[in-house]
């Protein structure tokens, strides 16, 4: 399989993961839509594609405001036509016990980390079935499988994106259309809640080896379909 002139939308894209990923895609052949809620990241990260011969927009949004998001996608139908890869990237953590994590941190992790992911899908579906293929790719996290200490209010979320994304899977197999999550342990980014501690940063995951893991999976032939991998560095220690 190839991703020459396909049409990939990655949340998020401005740094961390979403950029490795949004770099990877469009080194592939894919044509990346670029959106975050900070325009000059996502500007930097369309020139660094168009700098090394590749194609891509950005388009800012805050996912978290459906007009922003309604937005995003009619800019996408009209530039493109199509869309082929979705890669719901964009999320936040904050990691406090539960007795002191705010209401307020506790409704943004919600608000962006599943119901903008929600309304993404949602809105790439129509799309895709038209279609009759395409791929969608959450980026979830170990910590949509197991617990730790500080972690309620974020690994909540991530294990409710694990349930959607099992029941999305299941639905939309029938219209050719593949539904993947991907779960990295500690990744080398600003947003680890392990950032303060960097013994093991050599030993750790780096967003290029998520991104390699979402590329494994988009690339299988339309019969196959990976649809969870969990990623996790060697040897931490």
């Amino acid at each position: 399989m190839t991703l020459k002139g396909k049409v990939a939308l990655v949340t998020g894209s401005g740094r961390g993961i979403g950029k490795a990923v949004s770099l990877k895609l469009a080194a592939e052949g894919a044509e990346v839509v670029l959106s975050a809620r900070t325009t000059k990241e996502i500007e930097n990260v369309r020139k660094e594609i168009e700098q090394r011969g590749g194609r891509a927009i950005s388009i800012q949004a805050d996912l978290t405001k459906e007009p922003e998001l309604d937005g995003l996608f009619s800019a996408i139908e009209k530039h493109h036509g199509r869309l082929d890869i979705l890669v719901n990237n964009a999320g936040v953590g904050y990691f406090a016990p539960v007795r002191s994590l705010s209401l307020r941190d506790f409704d943004e992790m919600w608000g962006l980390n599943m119901r903008a992911l929600f309304l993404c899908s949602q809105k790439a579906l129509p799309i895709m079935e038209k279609q009759q293929g395409g791929c969608i790719v959450n980026i979830s996290s170990l910590a949509g499988k197991n617990a730790f200490v500080n972690g309620a209010g974020y690994a909540a979320t991530k294990w409710a994106l694990m349930g959607f994304s099992k029941c999305l899977m299941l639905e939309e197999r029938q219209y050719n259309i593949r539904v993947v999550t991907v779960c990295p342990g500690s990744v080398d980014t600003s947003f680890s809640p392990l950032e303060a501690d960097r013994t093991n940063v050599d030993r750790i995951l780096k967003p290029q080896d998520v991104a390699d893991a979402v590329y494994a999976a988009l690339i299988l032939p339309d019969r196959a379909m990976m649809s969870e991998i969990d990623l996790r560095p060697t040897n931490p220690r």
